[in-house]
């Protein structure tokens, strides 16, 4: 039986700014690196946000790489890997003259990959986007095309929420919560799945009903009250949950997803407060204009123009939190110390994204619209008595070439559940208003 041949896969650009390290990940197979591909990177060499990173990054590894095969031929990427070539822009085959434009990049992008596939009928040719109108030309032009799916989640419909809720919990269980020291052994006649690392459970049965959560550090499912934070009160379970994972110090990473209006924001911000004497600054922030071609400074007018209108949200709650305070209390006070000294600041990502996260309470809001390859970047920054919360709702993504499966929040909690570290909730119920809750839900 003859072998079966390797794949040829022709990159697009925004794969690279997605993962500067994508060609170790194609096995055996082929990389092709249209010219067009690098005269767009050079456009993306210098700065400091995670594109220029990976523009940088990988035009490095491409030097590495490069010898007198480069541009005939290919040369081998690694050990059972296939090979990687550049190849220069070819006149527009006459199938694609008609509809595409040789002056757009993508075009010409595409055109290589045609052309591949015309040349070598026997080989399977894929040209490999982001960008999921390129993937429909190529489609209309017959050519194989798939977005980068490295770094997805492989079933969202399955991923991690955080808390369940358990039926029929027999009352000798039940009791024991109420009783101290407060906990039950889950090896123990457990009713359910054994948890993984801090899950939360809304326990009930016809008498009774508890919030707990398993602890994993002394394994043991323990019972948890509704305890506020900075005058806010949790006003449901998941809340309650948040709040608990938040103020637990022995919990590190964080995340926080849900709909708009579900608290998600306003009580992270409401620990941080509260827990802000074990924490040298508290840091909020969110990705301005993410992975875009142009960074804040391309906006108009000054600097603290350019950013109101994207740290707002932000300012709101804390807005909420401050006014539960008369103007003349310590609590009310307090924020506004905190932010003239900067013990609290807000700011984008990209500004606070270089410093030392040492003792920090650390919020990023909208994390559905940071990469995987962004997430780990903010993580592996983390010092000493360091915590971080991400935030978001993974089901409102701005950002032109993430979705459901490949954004940093969905990856994070893929990767992270079940550590004893970390804690993820998820909160499916709106506390805005009735009217917000509705419109979310519907609209």
């Amino acid at each position: 039986m003859p072998a079966k041949k390797s794949k040829i896969f022709v990159l697009d650009t925004n794969v690279i700014l997605h993962d500067s390290s994508c060609i170790n990940h194609f096995q055996e197979n082929d990389i092709v690196i249209p010219i067009t591909v690098l005269e767009e990177l050079d456009h993306f060499k210098t700065g400091n946000q995670t594109l220029n990173f990976h523009a940088r990054e990988f035009l490095r590894l491409l030097d590495d790489l490069s010898g007198d095969k480069l541009f005939d031929g290919g040369i081998p990427i690694g050990p059972e890997q296939g090979k990687i070539s550049i190849k220069l822009d070819v006149e527009m085959h006459p199938d694609l003259a008609m509809n595409f434009s040789s002056k757009i990049p993508d075009h010409r992008i595409l055109n290589i990959a045609y052309h591949l596939s015309k040349k070598m009928p026997s080989r399977q040719i894929i040209l490999v986007t982001k960008d999921v109108n390129l993937r429909m030309k190529a489609k209309a032009a017959g050519l194989l095309a798939e977005d980068y799916t490295t770094d997805h989640v492989r079933d969202i419909s399955t991923l991690y929420k955080g808390h369940r809720r358990i039926d029929n919990t027999p009352d000798e269980m039940m009791n024991m919560l109420f009783q101290s020291p407060f906990e039950i052994d889950p090896a123990k006649d457990f009713p359910a799945e054994f948890p993984v690392s801090n899950e939360y459970f809304i326990l009930r049965n016809h008498h009774h009903s508890a919030l707990a959560t398993y602890n994993a550090f002394i394994e043991r499912i323990i019972r948890i009250d509704k305890n506020p934070a900075y005058g806010i009160v949790p006003r449901n379970a998941e809340q309650t949950f948040v709040l608990d994972a938040l103020m637990n110090p022995d919990i590190k990473l964080v995340t926080i997803t849900g709909k708009a209006g579900t608290g998600k924001t306003l009580l992270a911000l409401a620990a941080a407060l509260e827990k802000r004497k074990n924490y040298t600054q508290i840091f909020m922030a969110r990705p301005v204009v993410p992975l875009s071609n142009k960074d804040i400074g391309f906006l108009p007018g000054d600097i603290q123009s350019k950013l109101d209108p994207y740290m707002q949200p932000l300012y709101d709650n804390l807005g909420v939190i401050r006014n539960q305070f008369p103007e003349s209390s310590s609590k009310h006070q307090k924020i506004k110390d905190m932010l003239d000294q900067q013990k609290l600041v807000i700011a984008p990502l990209s500004y606070i994204r270089g410093r030392s996260l040492v003792k920090i309470f650390f919020i990023v809001d909208e994390a559905q619209n940071l990469t995987p390859h962004e997430v780990k970047t903010i993580i592996t920054r983390a010092g000493d008595g360091t915590k971080l919360v991400f935030t978001g709702d993974i089901f409102q993504i701005d950002h032109p070439y993430l979705n459901l499966e490949s954004n940093g929040l969905s990856y994070l909690i893929d990767r992270m559940h079940g550590q004893k570290i970390y804690a993820h909730i998820n909160l499916e119920k709106g506390e805005r208003s009735e009217l917000a809750d509705i419109a979310s839900t519907l609209l």
